[in-house]
């Protein structure tokens, strides 16, 4: 639709009730930034709300100090509500979600005349489940009950927490309305272990046949989320709900027009979403605790019944299971050139171009027809008991019998179709190359690895998509009315290829560089000192134990960035000793307290260093005097033993392609650019960027890295 006067006076009149409200000056950034979305979704055409133009979406990249969480709220809020579709927000981080559901949208609300509601979508696996709680709180203290088996999978060691206090204080609290059964709303954080006994997935809750849905925590949050004009998600979420046909949390694609902030990490969460593994002697214990399961339901069902039957034919697909995977089993460890290194107890081994070897590929199709078996029969038992929750009709099963199992046999299936995707990807055959059409996309990844622990070991088996191009193209961008894709850092080396080809964006989208309200040469410097070593010579560690006082003297707020935890750690336990209360390091304790006591001992007047690896490069806000000096010690290349990059390399370069210019650099210079982003942070700090990695000035690719960076002022020793 053309977007109507009225619909473009009220974003323009809310972008200056909010300046006006905050106090704050316009960006040219931010108009720009928020002209280009308007115009972009303003493009759409639609019949009856459906999409009729072809599928495109619109890329802003948007440096610190853009104010771009602003922007595209005041764009998108007043089309989305004019057009009837949810606006839905998706972040990478929780930090980010937080800041948009308790700051940026009330503050939005607050200084304009926008009428608007929004709620915060959390998975399931977020809530408490009533249901497992009371079976919990039941099953406390009676020890091995035939007539309890909702825990016989997780049973709680005596040393674990979650007490019987703990569960009836959690129930006392949620029943007050004291608590809204939100995990992230508890006042303590509650371990996995504990949290896992009274939550539930989709394969287990019976929805609206249970007892407690009129006062469930998780359909209470749901009424929210089909009323409201925004939701914030996060990417996990959204690919988790794409995964299962989309609308099943969120709303359907076709009705909603996404925001994803953070949009650089969707392409690798949708790899690791859409990835399989099964450990395979887990995977057999898994199966003897499915048949201590089916060996206490018998006494339930009556015989003859189709529920009874199936259990034998569930407890047959077992042991038949078992027998492949001892196989397979066998088959990988006898026949892989496993090669452990001293200091780790796991091996891994890569299929080159994902080809299995012959007897392992016949092995993993006969377990693919096992596990699909075991999936289906369990499938049956799971529908014949949830039947006997339709009280207009007379069942085999009866009720009570159906509260207690039903959820143990949905975990059981939900658990056996994760290893059945592991198996059917593994059968998968990679695509012919035809005469007429070029294969398009890389084989998949396959890739196992075997671990060494004192009294056991496994094998694991991996399959991934090695790039999430057709995955989201097919899922997402075809089918959403409406996407923009916004980060600080979403080109590589200057271009917006690396992004285009990872995340499979269609031809239609539109591209958009934001110029940045910092004046880079005035507010920090880029400095490449002399070093002795190279950082790939043994005595680049000691060069940097030696260069290091030297630099962050005179500092106050000092990072230095690490690619190895291991050279992160071996230079602290150096230098600590000659520099008491100075280094604090990522690892130290949790990520919140070390940046609590960094900016503690800056306020104090102290100096403070700290030392980080990749998740420092990225996640982390110091603004103003907090940090002053970023030192980067070398390039932050990928690490060379990655399954999924390995095989993207080893197909560009079956296409003649340079997997290092190609992959490798564009990839070095996105996290770069990310680890010289924590230096600046609003337009009033000033600093300095020391990266004593040579090879920035002594190898051809280098200058691209540099010419990637904001354009500071660069002081570079020859």
């Amino acid at each position: 639709m053309a977007l109507s006067e009225e619909v473009k006076q009220e974003i323009q009149q809310a972008y200056r009730d909010v300046l006006t409200g905050k106090s704050v000056k316009a960006r040219y950034g931010q108009r720009l930034m928020i002209a280009e979305i308007a115009r972009y979704l303003g493009d759409i055409t639609a019949d009856d709300g459906l999409r009729t133009s072809p599928p495109a979406t619109c890329v802003v990249e948007a440096g610190t100090g853009t104010g771009k969480t602003l922007g595209y709220l005041v764009a998108a809020i007043p089309i989305a509500r004019a057009l009837g579709k949810t606006l839905v927000i998706s972040t990478a981080t929780v930090a980010l979600q937080d800041q948009i559901v308790h700051k940026d949208l009330p503050d939005l609300k607050k200084h304009t005349g926008m009428d608007f509601s929004w709620t915060l979508a959390k998975g399931r696996g977020r809530y408490l489940c009533m249901s497992r709680l009371e079976a919990r709180l039941h099953d406390e203290g009676v020890g091995d009950s035939d007539t309890m088996p909702l825990f016989l999978l997780d049973e709680p060691r005596d040393d674990e927490p979650g007490t019987r206090a703990f569960f009836e204080d959690m129930l006392g609290r949620y029943g007050s309305r004291e608590w809204d059964g939100d995990r992230d709303h508890w006042p303590s954080q509650i371990p996995d272990e504990t949290w896992r006994q009274v939550t539930t997935d989709h394969r287990q809750c019976t929805n609206r046949h249970c007892s407690y849905f009129d006062s469930c925590a998780f359909f209470d949050a749901r009424k929210e989320l089909d009323d409201a004009d925004v939701v914030v998600a996060n990417h996990d979420l959204v690919l988790a709900d794409l995964a299962l046909g989309g609308g099943a949390i969120l709303p359907e694609p076709e009705n909603a027009i996404f925001i994803f902030d953070e949009a650089h990490h969707l392409p690798d969460k949708a790899l690791s979403h859409f990835a399989a593994s099964v450990p395979v002697n887990s995977t057999r214990q898994w199966l003897k605790q499915l048949s201590q399961a089916l060996a206490k339901i018998p006494p339930f069902l009556a015989p003859g019944t189709l529920a009874a039957k199936t259990v034998d034919k569930i407890s047959t697909a077992a042991r038949e299971l078992d027998i492949v995977l001892a196989e397979v089993y066998g088959e990988a460890e006898q026949n892989t050139s496993w090669e452990f290194s001293e200091e780790r107890r796991s091996a891994q081994w890569r299929y080159p171009e994902g080809q299995l070897p012959d007897t392992l590929a016949e092995l993993a199709f006969t377990a693919q027809t096992a596990t699909a078996a075991l999936v289906r029969q369990l499938g049956v038992l799971a529908d014949e008991l949830q039947k006997a929750f339709d009280e207009r009709k007379e069942h085999d099963v009866d009720r009570e019998t159906a509260d207690a199992w039903y959820p143990v046999i949905g975990s059981f299936h939900s658990r056996s179709e994760d290893q059945l995707r592991l198996w059917v990807a593994w059968c998968e055959k990679p695509p012919e190359p035809q005469e007429d059409k070029p294969v398009t996309s890389p084989p998949p990844a396959r890739w196992a690895v075997r671990q060494r622990w004192d009294h056991a070991e496994d094998i694991t088996f991996y399959s991934s998509p090695v790039l999430a191009d057709n995955l989201l193209y097919a899922r997402l961008w075809s089918r959403a009315y409406g996407a923009v894709l916004t980060s600080a850092t979403l080109t590589a080396l200057g271009r917006f290829d690396r992004l285009r080809s990872r995340a499979g964006l269609p031809e239609a989208t539109r591209y958009m560089v934001v110029p940045s309200s910092f004046r880079y040469a005035e507010m920090a410097t880029v400095e490449v000192p002399a070093m002795p070593a190279m950082p790939t010579d043994d005595a680049f560690g000691d060069a940097l134990v030696k260069r290091l006082p030297d630099l962050w003297a005179g500092d106050k707020a000092t990072l230095v960035l690490f690619t190895s935890r291991r050279q992160m750690l071996s230079v602290r336990d150096a230098l600590a000793p000659e520099h008491p209360d100075l280094i604090i390091t990522q690892d130290d304790m949790a990520k919140g307290e070390v940046l609590r006591q960094h900016c503690q001992r800056v306020d104090a007047g102290r100096p403070s260093v700290l030392f980080g690896v990749a998740s420092f490069a990225e996640g982390i806000d110091l603004p103003g005097h907090y940090l002053g000096h970023v030192i980067i010690t070398r390039l932050p290349f990928a690490v060379p033993d990655d399954p999924i990059d390995a095989s993207l390399a080893e197909w560009v370069t079956s296409r003649g392609g340079n997997p290092f210019m190609e992959i490798t650099v564009p990839d070095a210079s996105v996290r770069l650019v990310q680890a010289v982003g924590r230096l600046l942070r609003t337009e009033s700090d000033t600093g300095r960027v020391t990266i004593l990695d040579r090879r920035i000035v002594a190898r051809r690719y280098g200058q691209l890295l540099l010419d990637a960076l904001p354009p500071f002022r660069r002081l570079i020793e020859r």
